[in-house]
């Protein structure tokens, strides 16, 4: 029987961070930068130091962005989520007014040796719980839609991820949609 479990990004969990965002996994060149920048403009001419650096300066300001999940305490995955008002490039992406009762979910990685296991939905359901003990009146998430995408389009996770736990459909823009999953109180 294995077990899930996560911590919250940390400079105590930066290795782990680190062990998910590798080469070997396919990700040693993002390191979950892109919602820490100003906007895309040279978004894909940046280097993997300058994402690391990003990443490197998050640890050390002590600001948690996201979970790393384990499985069987092995680092096996990355969620970035947390309060999503810690954006502004998302506010002004996908036009959204400040709201610090809203979380967001904006990143998915789950290396590909260990896909199609649902690791996704399982450290979903362990970010989701914690993000409503937190105090989070809601969640929204970002995801590319459509039935014939690949690895590479679902960084925000799929839809059919957010809609098996919940979510709906606030904002059906083809380029930019909205998914929200409302806590009780």
């Amino acid at each position: 029987m294995t077990h899930l479990s996560i911590r919250p990004f940390a400079k105590e969990t930066l290795g782990d961070f680190y062990a998910v965002h590798s080469q070997t996994n396919g990700a040693g060149w993002c390191f979950c930068a892109a919602w820490w920048l100003p906007d895309w403009n040279g978004w894909g001419e940046r280097s993997a130091e300058q994402n690391r650096a990003v990443r490197e300066a998050v640890a050390a300001a002590d600001r948690s962005d996201g979970y790393i999940l384990y499985l069987d305490s092995q680092p096996a995955g990355w969620c970035q989520a947390g309060a999503r008002d810690t954006f502004p490039k998302l506010l002004r992406a996908y036009d959204l007014e400040p709201d610090a009762q809203t979380a967001a979910v904006t990143c998915f990685l789950i290396p590909p040796g260990l896909r199609r296991r649902g690791l996704s939905a399982g450290l979903l359901r362990l970010v989701l719980a914690d993000l409503r003990a937190r105090g989070f009146a809601r969640v929204q998430a970002f995801p590319h839609c459509g039935a014939d995408l690949g690895d590479g389009d679902v960084w925000t996770g799929p839809e059919a991820l957010y809609k098996a736990a919940g979510f709906v459909m606030i904002h059906a823009d083809p380029r930019r949609p909205v998914v929200q999953l409302e806590f009780n109180p």
